[in-house]
């Protein structure tokens, strides 16, 4: 999975496809009509509580996606940033951003697996802590040390 450039209406077209849900249970659980359905297959994002409805129809997370994008393409200096702001009290719930899933992990160790990016290379671009790393590679034996 490229979490680079993210086309949710896709996605869903492939959930929907892969857990064999009829269209007409769609339509009754999004209340729209088949054409409104397949305009959404065709959009590259929607709007949070139709996404929401969705995530709850097909018991996928699509907003994970999104989640794992920000985890590999945050910019460095948001990162900076973001630890500024933290040290302030907010009403929003703050939530962890270093937690990985195997699909990240699997992409990471992938790309040092296959020559795209060093070990070091790994630790600057995604902000990886080096022994977060080491403890994946011995984890995760399939992986060949390059």
């Amino acid at each position: 999975m490229i979490f680079k450039d993210i086309h949710i209406g896709q996605m869903m077209k492939t959930k929907v496809t892969e857990s064999g849900i009829e269209i007409s249970r769609i339509c009754n659980f999004l209340k729209c009509s088949e054409e409104h359905i397949s305009e959404m297959y065709e959009s590259k994002s929607l709007d949070t509580e139709l996404l929401l409805k969705w995530s709850k129809l097909l018991d996928y997370d699509f907003f994970r996606v999104y989640t794992q994008h920000l985890i590999l393409y945050a910019p460095p200096s948001a990162r900076t940033e973001n630890d500024k702001i933290k040290s302030k009290k907010s009403a929003l719930p703050q939530f962890r951003k270093n937690i990985y899933t195997k699909e990240i992990i699997d992409f990471i160790l992938e790309r040092m697996e296959n020559g795209e990016m060093t070990k070091n290379q790994v630790i600057e671009q995604y902000g990886i802590p080096k022994t977060t790393l080491y403890k994946w590679i011995d984890k995760y034996k399939n992986f060949k040390n390059t």
